[in-house]
């Protein structure tokens, strides 16, 4: 008898979930015997708890009276690459790597140049930030090889489209050593603990190619013809030409916008978000999400999405991790910045998410910079307050809303540790105003219980994007005010996550590249 393979959606119970119970669901949905059901692979996967009850939904491959095919990952080998590169790509990050790789791709060799280290030498440097609150301003959270998303979760959902495109990249982090789960996973995630060893195993690939690839390498100058780009200069004076230099240096090098500024690069003020990071007892939200069935195997720990707009004001949440850890992701000495994290099995006991306010030139005021300047005083503003040594500012969200400081703190994973303030006195006006108004709102309209005294907000969470963005033409992507000059992913505001910055960086390359005369370009 002749195997057929059929493509079908389905829900089932978490208890369902296993793949013994999927065989059978598939054969009820097919109308066939479960004997003939011969393999079953999931095409697609998320959990859903909307309207009182929890399902997992599953778009499926099923086998009848045969295999499936055996799925194979189209990762294209790339060229053995000669000769004085013709680009430089500045930063390390998703946009960077994957323009290299794009280039690469398209027989085009580069220098891919970072100011942080490469993944092992970045963890020293965390630990001493997390232990004794010791900042390295060029080797942190947000600076080094793979960039904030490195040691900052790995979380690869997005609302970039293109899902040839995006495909791509997911095969492309599963050969370097990402799950082949993020491949069907509706929320996919590599986890904190697994993400540097898939940027290590791309980086090797890129080296093997030919890309140079350095770190440890700032960029501290343009060199220019008039008004083309034609070139680094590095810190301790070092010279680099090139025909083309691709800018993926991420949303927090402040250092680099002002350069661009100095220079006349065409920029402009953007609006962005700024607010505190919440954590709750991560079994909390599961019961708030999952009811009775919290806890269940098949379901892991709960995330959520919540968002509230009044007046043209958005409030959010922003970057939440399930079963996660709270990040100081400081990139200056006298600033406090948080972030999240979650480990690949999300098992930490706590749940934290970005509760962020938009704000734009009405708030920080006009001019290209004016944001970066109010977005450091407000992390200049947390930094005294908690204390120094990047002790973070905290509150309970009871307290908070009361209006009170906080007589003691709950359990936190924030490893530099909190000090007890009110966080309204030094909270932006704008996000004072609109953030206890949608924490009160979630908890009677979207996730009873949110507010609760085992919540804790820590500030603060100023970095969900960019504050400028270097402006580019739609065609040719290039600056329009200085050629050769190509900015991408967060940094350049373009991009808003993994995912979202590595298609920006490889769609930016691929114009490089046709620009330089790439044979496969």
């Amino acid at each position: 008898m002749t195997g057929s393979v059929h493509e079908i959606a389905l829900e089932v119970h978490p208890d369902e979930a296993a793949p013994e119970g999927l065989r059978l669901a598939a054969a009820r949905a097919l109308g066939v015997d479960p004997s003939r059901v011969t393999e079953v692979r999931p095409l697609r996967r998320g959990v859903d708890a909307r309207r009182g009850r929890v399902r997992v939904a599953y778009q499926l491959a099923v086998g009848v009276d045969g295999p499936l095919p055996t799925p194979t990952l189209a990762v294209p080998d790339l060229p053995t690459l000669a000769g004085e590169p013709p680009v430089i790509v500045v930063g390390a990050g998703p946009a960077g790597l994957l323009a290299a790789w794009t280039l690469a791709r398209h027989g085009v060799r580069s220098v891919l140049l970072d100011r942080g280290a490469d993944v092992r030498g970045r963890r020293p440097a965390l630990a001493r930030l997390n232990r004794d609150g010791v900042l390295d301003p060029d080797n942190n959270y947000c600076f080094g090889e793979g960039g904030a998303g490195t040691f900052s979760d790995g979380k690869l959902y997005t609302r970039a489209t293109g899902r040839g495109p995006i495909q791509d990249l997911m095969e492309l982090l599963v050969a370097c050593g990402a799950p082949a789960s993020i491949l069907y996973e509706a929320r996919p995630h590599i986890g904190t603990n697994r993400l540097p060893g898939v940027v290590q195993g791309l980086r090797e690939r890129l080296v093997a190619a030919g890309v140079d690839v350095r770190f440890g390498v700032r960029v501290d100058d343009l060199l220019l013809d008039g008004r083309r780009v034609v070139g680094v200069r590095l810190a301790g004076g070092d010279t680099l030409p090139a025909r083309a230099v691709i800018l993926a240096t991420g949303h927090s090098a402040r250092d680099v916008y002002t350069l661009l500024d100095a220079h006349g690069v065409a920029l402009a003020a953007k609006p962005f978000a700024l607010g505190v990071r919440v954590e709750h007892p991560q079994a909390h939200i599961d019961a708030i999400q999952y009811g009775e069935l919290a806890g269940h195997p098949h379901l892991g720990a709960a995330p959520y999405t919540l968002k509230r707009t009044v007046d043209g004001v958005g409030a959010y949440s922003f970057c939440m991790c399930p079963g996660g850890f709270i990040v100081a992701a400081a990139t200056d000495a006298d600033g406090v910045v948080v972030n999240g994290m979650s480990p690949s099995r999300r098992d930490s006991r706590f749940a934290n998410s970005g509760m962020v306010v938009t704000v734009g030139p009405e708030t920080y005021g006009e001019g290209a910079l004016a944001g970066l300047r109010w977005q450091a005083g407000v992390e200049q503003a947390a930094f005294r307050a908690g204390g120094g040594r990047f002790r973070a500012p905290a509150q309970r969200v009871t307290d908070y809303l009361a209006g009170r400081v906080s007589a003691d703190l709950p359990p936190c994973s924030y490893r530099p540790g909190l000090q007890s303030f009110d966080l309204q006195t030094i909270l932006p006006p704008v996000v004072a105003t609109h953030l206890p108004a949608a924490l009160r709102f979630f908890d009677a309209h979207r996730m009873r219980g949110y507010v609760t005294a085992e919540a804790v907000l820590v500030g603060v969470e100023s970095r969900s994007s960019a504050p400028v963005r270097i402006l580019r033409d739609a065609e040719t992507l290039e600056s329009p005010s200085h050629a050769g000059l190509f900015p991408v992913g967060e940094g350049a505001g373009f991009a808003g996550g993994i995912v979202s910055a590595a298609l920006d960086g490889a769609r930016v390359a691929a114009t490089v590249a046709r620009q330089v005369g790439a044979p496969g370009a």
